[in-house]
């Protein structure tokens, strides 16, 4: 008998981060081990286990070339790579101190997510043209500065909520809200811009996108069910959301993304025939964009998101604590 897998882990019928992040209902009780094991391992990965594409999806001779393209996808997966290393050795206090089978069953899930993410990110390095045998040394200098100003910092506040303080909720709302909440249309936005460019790149994108709306889906139901249960909870739930908030403020992300774009920018010019008439979002030229609204967009498409996770959770009142912008 063969086994049905379901829409939002199908690879063709998934919906993208933002429809299924703000629309999906998903729990840790429907997405556990079995879960992952049928619907994720034999079906998101389905021929794409080992580099994250399809054999279909090859990388293009011009992402080889020594380039502003090459050395933006490079940069990109370079930080990625060692964000997602970090979020997997994190997870393991996730695992640790889940309250229930449930909870540990979808932690580990997730936890081999995000180990996966990081093994195609520098598996995809080495199809550009990186040294198989220098990789791990050429991540590391590459990523240096943005591992000390922004990822050691995140994962700093991550691991004292819940390894620290035993926070296993709050511990929840970092990952669902603070961390993937924020950097999740990023990936959407990176799965868009390189569909006519490097179509490898942009089904590794895909494939972790799908996975980013199970994690945003199943935090979000824990966080729900933990304040319907526990209302005396909010006040410290509160508290966690404007350290991140602090925290996020203080981070020099922007600078990182936007000397990308910028790259990206002068890459695209290049190769505009090979981008032609491609639209990065309905009724937009990919050829017409700039990097301040590339950034601009994730960024709205973040507080779209939010909006709609917040007010399922029944955080309405935390909106101005994680908006990036106000409310209209």
């Amino acid at each position: 008998m063969t086994s049905t897998i379901p829409t939002e882990a199908d690879w063709d019928a998934a919906p993208g981060l933002l429809d299924g992040a703000m629309n999906l209902e998903l729990t840790a009780e429907r997405c556990d081990l079995a879960y992952w094991l049928e619907s994720v391992a034999q079906g998101t990965l389905r021929d794409r286990a080992a580099t994250g594409h399809s054999a279909a999806a090859g990388t293009p001779a011009h992402m080889r070339e020594p380039g502003p393209l090459r050395e933006t996808l490079t940069i990109e997966l370079g930080y990625r790579s060692v964000a997602e290393e970090k979020a997997t050795r994190i997870l393991a206090h996730y695992v640790a101190n889940a309250p229930g089978l449930a909870e540990l069953e979808f932690y580990t899930t997730q936890l081999v997510d995000e180990a996966r993410h990081a093994m195609v990110f520098r598996r995809h390095l080495v199809e550009l043209g990186e040294s198989p045998t220098d990789l791990g040394r050429t991540i590391a200098e590459l990523s240096a500065d943005y591992t000390r100003e922004v990822l050691d910092p995140i994962e700093q506040f991550a691991l004292r909520t819940v390894r620290d303080d035993g926070d296993f909720i709050g511990g929840v709302a970092i990952f669902t809200i603070v961390i993937e909440g924020v950097l999740a249309p990023a990936a959407e936005l990176s799965e868009r811009k390189w569909e006519p460019l490097d179509p490898a790149a942009s089904e590794i994108a895909r494939g972790a996108t799908i996975d980013e709306i199970r994690h945003l889906t199943v935090g979000s139901s824990l966080i729900r069910e933990h304040l319907i249960r526990h209302p005396e909870y909010r006040p410290r739930l509160l508290e966690v959301l404007r350290a991140g908030r602090r925290l996020w403020d203080e981070l020099p992300d922007r600078k990182y993304v936007l000397h990308r774009e910028e790259l990206f920018q002068e890459g695209m010019r290049q190769h505009a025939d090979i981008v032609g008439d491609y639209e990065i979002w309905p009724g937009r030229l990919m050829r017409d964009t700039t990097p301040d609204e590339r950034y601009d967009t994730a960024e709205k498409w973040t507080d779209e998101m939010a909006v709609a996770r917040m007010k399922y959770m029944g955080l309405e009142d935390a909106l101005p604590i994680v908006l990036q912008r106000p409310t209209a």
